[in-house]
C-alpha cells in the first residue's frame, strides 16, 4: 500500500510540474507557486476544519511549516529552471535529491531487504541517467534555452525537494493531513500572499486560473498521498518512489512538446522503471 500511495504521487507531482513548466514560461515562477499555494490551501483547509484535524496533537507541526517554507522555495528553483530550460533535463535532475532521503533513512536504521535496496540503487540511478543533461542544448533550440543555469537552479531545487521529503515523511508519521494543512498555511500565508500582493496583481490574468489550479489541486494531492505513504512505509523506500516524478514530466513533454529523449536519457527511464518493480517486489 505505502509503495503504491508512493507511486501515486510520483504521477501527481510529475504532471503537476508539467503544467508548471508550461505557465512559468509566461508567469513568473515565484507567482505561479504563490498562486497554487494559496489554491492548495483553499482546498486543504476545509477538510482539516471537518475532520476536526485543528485540536490534534501537535508533533506535525515543525515537519509541516519546514516542508512548506523550503517546498516552496524548492518549487520556485524549480520552475524557473522548467522556464528557460528543456522538461526532459531539468525534471530529472531535479529528482537527484532523492540521495537526501535515502541518507537520512539509512542513517536512522532503516534497512529495506536486498531485493528493496537493488531497486533503490536502480531508481536512483535511472533517474539521474535520465537528467543526463546536455549543457550545449540542441540546434533547434533557442539561445534562452542553453547554459548551465537550469541545470544549477535545478540542482538547487533537488537539494530543497530532498529536504521537503524528510520532512513530510516525518511528519505523515504523526499526522498526514495536518502534516499538508501545516505545509500549505506557512508557504501559503508567509510566501503566497506577500507575492501575489507585490507581483501577482500586475502579471495574472482570469485565463490564468484554470491551469494554476490544476497546478495546486496536484501538488497538494501529490503532498497529501506522500505523506500517507510515509505513514506506512520506509523513507528509504517511500521516497525514492515518490521522487520518480520526472518520469510522469518526461513523457507529458514528448507527448504534447514533441521534446526528444536522448538515448541516455531513454536507458535513464527503463532503469528506474526496473528500479520501480524490484521495490514492489521487495516490500511485498
Amino acid at each position: 500500500m505505502a509503495a503504491l500511495l508512493a507511486l501515486l504521487s510520483s504521477v501527481l507531482w510529475g504532471t503537476s510540474d508539467f503544467l508548471g513548466g508550461l505557465i512559468t514560461r509566461r508567469l513568473p515562477a515565484l507567482v505561479v507557486v504563490a498562486a497554487s499555494q494559496l489554491v492548495a490551501l483553499a482546498l486543504v483547509l476545509p477538510i482539516a476544519v471537518v475532520v476536526g484535524g485543528f485540536s490534534r496533537p501537535l508533533g506535525y507541526l515543525p515537519w509541516g511549516i519546514a516542508a512548506g517554507l523550503v517546498g516552496s522555495l524548492a518549487l520556485a528553483s524549480f520552475y524557473y529552471a522548467l522556464s528557460i530550460g528543456t522538461m526532459g533535463i531539468v525534471s530529472p535532475l531535479s529528482a537527484t535529491g532523492i540521495v537526501v532521503p535515502v541518507v537520512v533513512g539509512f542513517a536512522t536504521g532503516e534497512r529495506p531487504n536486498p531485493v528493496a535496496v537493488a531497486g533503490i540503487v536502480a531508481a536512483g540511478i535511472g533517474v539521474v541517467l535520465a537528467g543526463g543533461p546536455d549543457l550545449r542544448g540542441t540546434d533547434d533550440e533557442s539561445p534562452q534555452r542553453h547554459g548551465a543555469r537550469p541545470v544549477i537552479f535545478a540542482l538547487m531545487a533537488a537539494a530543497g525537494f530532498g529536504f521537503t521529503l524528510v520532512a513530510l515523511s516525518y511528519g505523515g508519521r504523526v499526522d498526514p493531513l495536518m502534516t499538508v494543512v501545516a505545509q500549505r498555511l506557512a508557504s501559503g500565508l508567509l510566501i503566497g500572499v506577500p507575492v501575489l500582493l507585490v507581483l501577482g496583481r500586475h502579471v495574472l490574468k482570469k485565463g490564468d486560473a484554470p491551469m494554476l489550479a490544476a497546478i495546486g489541486l496536484g501538488d497538494v494531492a501529490a503532498n497529501a498521498t506522500y505523506a500517507w505513504s510515509a505513514s506506512l512505509g520506509l523513507l528509504t523506500i517511500t521516497a525514492v518512489l515518490g521522487s520518480l516524478f520526472p518520469v510522469a514530466t518526461l513523457l507529458l513533454a514528448r507527448t504534447f512538446l514533441h521534446e526528444r529523449l536522448t538515448r541516455l536519457q531513454g536507458i535513464g527511464v527503463t532503469v528506474a522503471l526496473v528500479g520501480v518493480v524490484l521495490i514492489g517486489i521487495g516490500s511485498a
